[in-house]
């Protein structure tokens, strides 16, 4: 009796690895085998000079020496991060303000479909489309510039695309419109799911509505927030389209806005691919990194 039921169970375990099949077989394709290629192609001097195809030839970890030598991965690296805090930061405070009004059961917003829609729809949006907008509006003799001057507000045209911050602004803002609709749908969801009897047990004891936000909704949010700063950061550090098309390519101005992900770009352009795969290597190791610092202090702070 024992053996047979033994048997079925291994039937079913069958099936399920079965069921694996296509979802491994998809990652050994187009992630473990590109990766591996990614790491191969590093060690190799392989680029085009003119007509002149140079390569691969093995060269170990010049191409990574070569890189940091210049020091410029390092300003890429940073414009990065500032221009990703600056559009993270107010996304994740406006989507948690968002998710909780929406699911506050005792506020009664109407319309709550109709709003849910209209902020999830920006990232529906190709961000090619949103850069070319926002370049139009923000050119010296754009709409913005129009309203600024005839409202008395400016003498004459303001150079967005000239000035450091302003450039960072306008990307941050943009990453920001795309993302908090999509933000907000989850966090929303994660609050849906916490047990009500919680939140009636933390009003009989008297706790204010901001209190019960602080101790009760977003200690229980807590896995929801680390897979969106997670993925955020893995999306921020992959910031390509918008800067790229904002810029016509060039990072300007004095290259604050150029990221890591457009300066691979060029050595790709180039066909310089063992440059291209060490930037790409190193860009693996800093998603990682920073991603196990970002589950450190979330382990240490729930001690």
């Amino acid at each position: 009796m024992g053996r047979a039921k033994k048997s079925r169970v291994v039937s079913y375990n069958k099936w399920g690895y079965i069921f694996l099949i296509p979802f491994v077989a998809v990652y050994l394709v187009f992630q473990l085998i590109p990766l591996a290629s990614t790491i191969y192609n590093s060690l190799f001097e392989n680029y085009r000079s003119g007509l002149t195809q140079v390569g691969p030839n093995f060269v170990g970890f010049a191409n990574f020496a070569k890189l940091f030598s210049s020091g410029d991965i390092w300003t890429y690296l940073k414009n990065t991060m500032i221009m990703w805090i600056m559009g993270f930061v107010p996304q994740i405070l406006v989507s948690l303000l968002l998710g909780a009004w929406f699911s506050d059961p005792g506020l009664r917003l109407k319309g709550q479909r109709f709003f849910k829609t209209v902020i999830y729809l920006p990232n529906l949006i190709m961000a090619s489309a949103f850069a070319m907008l926002f370049f139009t509006l923000f050119a010296d003799s754009g709409p913005i510039n129009s309203i600024l001057i005839g409202a008395g507000m400016l003498k004459g045209p303001f150079k967005f695309m000239s000035n450091v911050w302003s450039v960072r602004s306008l990307v941050a803002f943009m990453n920001f419109l795309m993302w908090f609709g999509n933000t907000t749908i989850l966090l929303m969801a994660g609050m849906m799911g916490i047990d009500s009897a919680l939140f009636e047990a933390a009003s009989v004891d008297g706790a204010t509505s901001t209190q019960v936000f602080f101790r009760v909704t977003l200690p229980l949010l807590r896995p929801i927030l680390l897979y969106v700063m997670i993925t955020s950061l893995i999306g921020g550090l992959q910031m390509f389209d918008v800067p790229q098309i904002l810029t016509n390519g060039t990072g300007d101005p004095a290259r604050s806005s150029m990221t890591l992900i457009m300066y691979l770009n060029k050595h790709l352009y180039s066909k310089n691919y063992g440059m291209g795969g060490a930037l790409s290597v190193f860009l693996f190791v800093v998603t990682g990194i920073l991603s196990l610092i970002v589950f450190r202090i979330n382990a240490q702070s729930q001690k």
